[in-house]
């Protein structure tokens, strides 16, 4: 960019690095680039300064009025107007749809470790599955035959079984620990330092000034910081890239007291502090752009400044044939010789500045610390700052706001008129034609003045006149009170309401935020899906706005990745990085110390926009109807972010659904075979069973009914024996009986026949002793003849 101020020429750059390092070189750099931005009278950091003012104030509905006061008046004569002046906040309902609808998270992001260490790892580890799928009839014949598992896999049912499978799995479930352990410092680096709230405020710049910045810095109390950046504040070199990945120098302006500043440069001393505080040219036209004219404030130039050095190496051959190469300063240019060899290469650097604006004083001037740059390309170097202006065209930003901000002017303009309008109308009158009711009498006495008349017609509406005066003439006022139809302004008010939704509609054309994006006006006729659909095409309006927000954030996160290797080469920040990380995850705490080892290449995992979500839930529902897929995996598809492989997984669930419901299909036709099949040997078993179940009941029967004879016999022999002994008993018994009673018969013959001797003894006895005395005769029939036997007599 050609300058024709000559304070705006940089210093030549092939120069040696002690040269460029040094202070005096640095206030040459610092000197140029004032030079292109405060230079005397409108600069190009007044202007910038003064447009992005101006559409903040617009986005927050607090532009100047002074426009619209100069357009209503007459020579600057505003004495007959008495309007509200406050702008109409059109603007700032659009910005807040635009932001508030793009503020949530819509990405995951993602860490892909692309050194040769970790592409090994996935290599191996693809490889191996790839291997056992190919393997997969082999180890199922082994464990059929053997019944002895030989895959190495933990879960084998969980594995993918196809190559199409395998793929997918690879991109949704496959996932380093270093990648886990570097996806956990990026989020929690964001969240520390509250990125949420800076993509919000970047956000809004990208819609009100066109342009959004942050920056990534380390230091040792902190760590990694990613902070906002106000465009505003923001001086870069000339590009025509809206993403300013060719700048060779950025920087930003900041307020800073003396105080502050000399805590930022303790080498200042009380001499050169005075000097700064009593420089005429601090409060002329630095310290205009933040309203602040206090003699206790400074400006303070901080910028980032590329350049090259050239690194020179003295490769030297030791004793043992080993190489061994020394670091030399770039201006080692030694003879040729057989001893060593001399080899260079480029790189690119960053020098750090800082310079106090309007004063010839660097505060700072070195080489920049903790460089980022990509480990696949070593010799780059990233700025510290990331900007983005998805409409910039030779280095003019255009905005989302700057497009309507004369439809809004208009719009306020319209507002005013029809304020001009409505405090001109007045109400309805009558009209009163006292002549006529000078003709009228009411017969009663009274006077028909023209009180009584208006009080009549405003309290009934009706009046009484006459069509012929007393002389008999045509009376002109036989209507004495008659209602005059005053200007209302009503087509006027209509005309400036039709204007106004006029340039509102402009406003939406212009922007793309129809009302379906918001939902002011929805239309009741129209489908949900319609409506749906124009929303969506409203965010296509604004695709670019989101794009530039997701290209601050992934810069962010990559230079990010790179500082966290800075982090974990101090004790301090190591440490404190290690216990913020293990509120994630514990398991990925021993990867953290392998993390610089490491190139990740870091991108982000968007969401699916409305139109992508329906067309991925009709296929979802789809395959839901038609039974292809289950409800888990309807639900693990909902949750792929990338279209492409939801897709993708549908047919893989799909076809292994399929696979699935053909093998148990085939299963049950098996096992419906092999049930029927069981089935008739069970009904041949069942009816073998019942036969040799009946031959043994029958044989059982005989048996039975053998054994039963054979005890019926064995008992009647029993019983009969037993009858025999009783019989012998009775009969012995009996022929006893028969010997005892004629034993007794005997025995009492024998007893009767010694009686009867004893008694013929003692008869004779008596005979003979009667005889003997001569007593009387005995009567031996006498029952008192005592037996003298019996008494011992």
């Amino acid at each position: 960019m050609v300058n024709s101020n000559t304070n705006s020429v940089f210093p030549d750059q092939v120069v040696p690095d002690a040269e460029k390092m040094s202070l005096d070189y640095g206030l040459k750099v610092g000197r140029a680039v004032e030079g292109e931005w405060f230079s005397s009278g409108r600069t190009r950091f007044s202007d910038n300064y003064t447009r992005f003012h101006n559409l903040r104030l617009y986005a927050r509905g607090e532009q100047s009025i002074q426009k619209y006061k100069d357009e209503l008046s007459i020579n600057g004569d505003l004495s007959y107007l008495n309007l509200d002046w406050k702008p109409v906040p059109i603007i700032p309902k659009f910005v807040d749809i635009v932001v508030n609808g793009m503020s949530d998270k819509v990405y995951d992001i993602k860490a892909f470790a692309q050194d040769p260490s970790a592409l090994k790892i996935r290599t191996n580890y693809a490889e191996h599955l790839y291997r056992n799928i190919k393997q997969k009839d082999y180890i199922n014949q082994v464990k059929q035959s053997l019944g002895i598992d030989i895959s190495d896999i933990e879960n084998p049912d969980l594995a993918p079984q196809t190559e199409e499978e395998l793929s997918v799995h690879m991109q949704l479930d496959y996932k380093q620990s270093i990648e886990i352990a570097e996806e956990e410092a990026i989020n929690n680096t964001l969240e520390r330092n509250r990125y949420e709230l800076s993509k919000r405020r970047i956000l809004r710049d990208i819609v009100t000034i066109g342009i959004g910045a942050n920056k990534t810095e380390f230091n040792k109390s902190e760590g990694v910081v990613v902070k906002y950046c106000d465009p505003a504040a923001m001086i870069w070199s000339y590009t025509e890239d809206p993403n300013f990945e060719d700048l060779f120098y950025v920087g930003e302006v900041k307020s800073l007291t003396l105080p502050e500043l000399k805590k930022q440069f303790p080498h200042l001393t009380v001499e050169e502090l005075k000097e700064i505080e009593k420089y005429p040219g601090n409060s002329q036209y630095n310290r205009n752009w933040n309203g602040r004219r206090d003699n206790n404030t400074v400006q303070v130039l901080y910028f980032e400044w590329k350049s090259y050095t050239n690194q020179v190496f003295k490769i030297k051959e030791t004793p043992f044939g080993l190489e061994k190469a020394l670091e030399k300063q770039d201006t080692f240019d030694p003879p040729p010789s057989d001893n060593f060899n001399k080899v260079t290469r480029s790189i690119e650097v960053l020098y750090s500045g800082a310079k106090i604006l309007g004063h010839e004083k660097m505060l700072k001037w070195e080489l920049a610390k903790n460089m980022t740059r990509p480990k696949a390309n070593l010799v780059k170097v990233n700025m510290n700052y990331n900007i983005c202006a998805p409409r910039m065209y030779r280095g003019r930003i255009d905005s989302l706001v700057g497009r309507i901000t004369g439809f809004a002017d208009m719009i306020q303009l319209t507002s005013l008129k029809l304020q001009q309008v409505i405090q001109r109308v007045v109400p309805d009158g009558v009209y009163l034609d006292a002549d006529g009711l000078a003709e009228v009498d009411l017969g009663n006495g009274t006077n028909y003045n023209p009180a009584e008349a208006l009080n009549m017609y405003f309290q009934t509406g009706s009046i009484i006149g006459r069509s012929m005066t007393q002389d008999g003439d045509l009376n002109h006022g036989k209507v004495p009170i008659q209602e005059l139809q005053s200007s209302s302004g009503g087509n006027k008010i209509q005309s400036l309401i039709q204007t106004y939704q006029y340039y509102l509609q402009m406003i939406r054309d212009v922007t793309g935020l129809n009302e379906a994006r918001d939902g002011t006006v929805p239309d009741k006729q129209s489908l949900v899906g319609l409506q749906k659909l124009a929303a969506a095409n409203s965010n296509t309006a604004t695709k670019h706005i989101l794009q530039a927000e997701l290209f601050l954030t992934l810069r962010a996160c990559e230079n990010i990745a790179l500082r966290i290797s800075d982090c974990l080469e101090f004790d301090l920040t190591r440490e404190a990085l290690r216990s913020s990380i293990s509120s994630f995850n514990v398991g990925t705490l021993e990867e953290m110390y392998n993390l610089h080892l490491h190139d990740f290449g870091i991108f982000l995992e968007l969401e699916p926009d409305e139109e992508e979500k329906a067309l991925l839930e009709q296929n979802i529902d789809r395959a839901l109807q038609t039974q292809s897929i289950y409800l888990e995996d309807a639900i693990d598809i909902r949750q792929v972010k990338n279209l492409k492989l939801a897709n993708q997984l549908i047919k893989l669930r799909r076809k292994k659904k399929a696979k699935a419901d053909q093998e148990a299909q085939q299963a049950n036709i098996q096992a419906q075979a092999q049930a029927n099949a069981d089935q008739a040997e069970k009904a041949a078993m069942n009816e073998v069973q019942k036969q040799q179940a009946l031959s043994e009941s029958n044989i059982q029967f005989e048996q039975a009914k053998s054994q039963f004879e054979i005890q019926r016999m064995e008992r009647e022999a029993q019983i009969k024996a037993q009858q025999m002994e009783q019989q012998f008993k009775y009969d012995m018994q009996l022929k006893s009986a028969d010997i005892n009673k004629d034993k007794e018969k005997e025995q009492l013959i024998e007893d009767r026949k010694d009686k009867r001797t004893r008694i013929e003894g003692t008869q004779q006895s008596q005979m003979i002793d009667q005889r003997k005395n001569n007593t009387l005769p005995i009567d031996f029939e006498s029952p008192y003849k005592v037996d003298v036997g019996e008494f011992g007599v």
